[in-house]
């Protein structure tokens, strides 16, 4: 007996919809069943206990990575739960940190509190994010864009050059040479004085922030922010306040954004104007886009991705796997299945050897170099051209064939896919081997960013997002 008022078809959508699919299925689903507060208090055991692993300088870069997560998480309110986008995002970043700066140093010559500084910065910063809010009643899109951005813009100039206002003689911003001498956050006579204590403030201030978004995301603000993303005017003829829904994303956003400025100077002991250029503001959006837009799980796991590639990226030997591990994941992706994936390789081992006969038989042993004093270099030895004098012709033309190669396995389908990705893997593989191997600072960035185009291409809604059906 049919139910009235419920549509099968919709029903059945939501239920498919509801289903992983790939190889990371089973792990989804049983995430999905531990509930939130669980799943939570074990993430923060599991990183509570990193800075007793590592050295001082891994506790700073855990703390960078905490920074990043709380800016995800701010920018995510603002980008994919309301789907406005704001590029001026960096500098409510930069006020909450300038802002601290100046009333906790010798700058103006006064010590505010901490319980009293941040209230108020945070609080501040809302406002400064209502105002901008404003003309996104009439732009939107690319328009509503280049406006934020020109605010960012204008910020970084006016800690830049105009240090004193008008008539004042106080230097607030301290120009191009920024603020020194800042103290840090003191809460019931405690201070947080050294990394591992940040380290443990901000990852705190993580976990009360994802409790308090995630009531913010199943509360009926939550649902209007979405209904605002997904169409503007639909949400507004549903009787819904557009207007006042934009103005809250920006003010709430802008809020966390300028409460993770004060931790960062109080870390830094400092602030500076090339601490908000527009790198920070793309690096928020990677971790934003890489973990996915509209989840905080997704947010916190980009910034996790984002902040700890590059440093693993440093090591030749962790580079060497995490590129090898990539080029898996990568064959895992367009495959599908592990059988094929083994075939594959095996086709990438032998079409190796293939070109290595052929290389010998043309040129002779004296082409052959030495290969990279890495494990995994020496097992690939065997099979992959690793060149003498002649690594420039690599460089120039074996990196930009990869490319193409790439660009041909993302548009072609069937064999095709199967028949370009094999001679690109290799490709890779050589141009790895005889070049960036050998050049760990530019290859940790150009790897980096290659696993993004990858991983963009092959899974558009990030690592944790949930993909979305658009009729256009």
């Amino acid at each position: 007996m049919s139910q009235i008022g419920v549509d099968r078809w919709v029903a059945e959508s939501e239920e498919r919809g509801g289903q992983y699919t790939g190889w990371t299925a089973p792990a989804r689903r049983l995430i999905d069943r531990v509930p939130h507060g669980w799943r939570l208090a074990i993430f923060v055991a599991v990183v509570a206990v990193y800075p007793h692993l590592v050295s001082q300088g891994g506790v700073r870069i855990g703390i960078t990575v905490l920074l990043l997560a709380l800016l995800a998480l701010g920018l995510n309110v603002v980008v994919g739960w309301a789907g406005l986008l704001d590029l001026g995002y960096i500098a409510f970043y930069g006020f909450g940190a300038y802002f601290y700066g100046i009333v906790t140093s010798d700058q103006i010559g006064v010590h505010w509190p901490t319980w009293v500084a941040i209230p108020v910065i945070v609080a501040a910063t809302a406002v400064l994010g209502a105002l901008l809010s404003l003309p996104s009643r009439r732009l939107v899109g690319d328009y509503l864009a280049i406006m934020t951005l020109f605010f960012a813009q204008v910020f970084v100039e006016i800690v830049n050059n105009y240090e004193r206002l008008p008539g004042v003689e106080t230097d607030l911003t301290g120009g191009p040479n920024g603020i020194t001498g800042v103290g840090p956050w003191s809460l019931f006579g405690f201070e947080f004085n050294t990394f591992n204590r940040n380290f443990y403030l901000l990852l705190a201030l993580l976990g009360l922030l994802i409790v308090g978004l995630r009531h913010i995301d199943e509360s009926r603000t939550g649902r209007a922010w979405r209904a605002l993303r997904e169409d503007t005017l639909a949400a507004e003829h549903m009787t819904t306040p557009v207007n006042r829904l934009k103005m809250l994303a920006f003010a709430v956003g802008a809020a966390i954004a300028g409460l993770t400025g004060t931790i960062f100077t109080a870390v830094q002991v400092g602030v500076f104007p090339n601490n908000f250029l527009l790198t920070v503001l793309i690096t928020i959006y990677a971790a934003l886009i890489l973990g996915g837009m509209g989840s905080i799980s997704g947010a916190v796991a980009g910034a996790i991705a984002v902040g700890f590639a590059p440093e693993i990226l440093r090591n030749p030997e962790a580079a060497g796997w995490l590129f090898y591990i990539g080029l898996v994941a990568l064959l895992l992706g367009v495959l599908k299945k592990w059988t094929f994936v083994a075939t594959a390789t095996a086709g990438v081992i032998a079409f190796g050897f293939l070109v290595r006969i052929a290389a010998l038989t043309i040129w002779g042993d004296s082409i052959l170099g030495v290969a990279n004093n890495t494990l995994i270099s020496r097992l690939v030895d065997g099979w992959v051209l690793i060149l003498g004098g002649t690594q420039d012709i690599v460089s120039k033309f074996g990196f930009v064939l990869a490319v193409m190669g790439v660009l041909g396995v993302i548009v072609s389908k069937g064999w095709w896919r199967v028949a370009t990705l094999i001679p690109t893997v290799y490709l890779a593989i050589l141009v790895w081997e005889n070049k960036l191997a050998l050049q760990p600072s530019v290859t940790r960035q150009l790897l980096f960013g290659g696993l993004l185009v990858v991983m963009m291409a092959l899974r558009p809604h990030g690592l944790l997002g949930t993909r979305r059906v658009e009729i256009t």
